[in-house]
């Protein structure tokens, strides 16, 4: 048989995808949702610990309990960060939420519609710059674009909409959940896929070949 009418291999499915694809393997499935339920877990904790801070910074000023609510937004960062690839912010946030409301916490419901608020406020970031910036400062903006997520959803969604409230109520806890989705989410998420990174955990995925 002549080269030209030669089979062509079949590729290895067992290879790791090449740096940069966009598809996800089974393994980019099984890690985000580890990551999810991880930071459901997370959320879970928080719950009462960040809704404390959180009532205590709104005493000080209205609106200012925002500063409080980045640690609600990790998934999203941190799930993004670690796959890398498109819809993962989402998928882990959303998942974190749904685990979260499993367990329970005083929102129930509610708190799926924040979660995937979250989550598309930080995949926006990661589309713009097409899920190839991964550096501090472009993580740092898309934990505050999640922030910003859950105040526009707070805006609109829940039993007590906050467009009812005054535009400095408004003002205020944009700005403080812009700077807390920014070092909770962005900030941590970046520091934490760094220290997994360097335990060899990540080794099938770029962001741990880049560590």
């Amino acid at each position: 048989m002549s080269p030209s009418k030669t089979t062509p291999a079949t590729s290895d499915q067992t290879r790791p995808l090449e740096v940069g694809t966009r598809h996800w393997r089974v393994v980019d499935i099984v890690v985000a949702a580890v990551l999810g339920v991880a930071c459901g877990l997370i959320f879970w904790i928080w719950n009462s610990i960040g809704y404390a801070w959180y009532s205590a910074m709104g005493a000080l000023l209205p609106g200012l309990g925002g500063i409080a609510a980045g640690i609600w937004y990790l998934g999203g960062t941190l799930g993004a960060q670690v796959i890398r690839k498109p819809g993962a912010a989402i998928f882990v946030e959303l998942v974190a939420a749904i685990v979260s409301a499993l367990i329970g916490n005083a929102w129930g419901i509610e708190t799926l519609t924040s979660g995937l608020f979250q989550g598309i406020g930080a995949e926006i970031i990661f589309l713009i710059f097409r899920y190839r910036a991964w550096s501090l400062p472009v993580t740092l903006l898309a934990g505050a674009f999640a922030g910003f997520g859950a105040w526009a959803n707070e805006l609109f969604i829940g039993s007590t909409p906050n467009i009812a409230k005054s535009f400095g109520y408004n003002a205020v806890y944009l700005v403080s959940n812009l700077v807390s989705g920014a070092v909770l989410a962005g900030l941590l998420a970046w520091l934490l896929t760094k220290a997994l990174a360097r335990t060899g955990v990540l080794s099938r995925f770029a962001s741990g070949r880049e560590a």
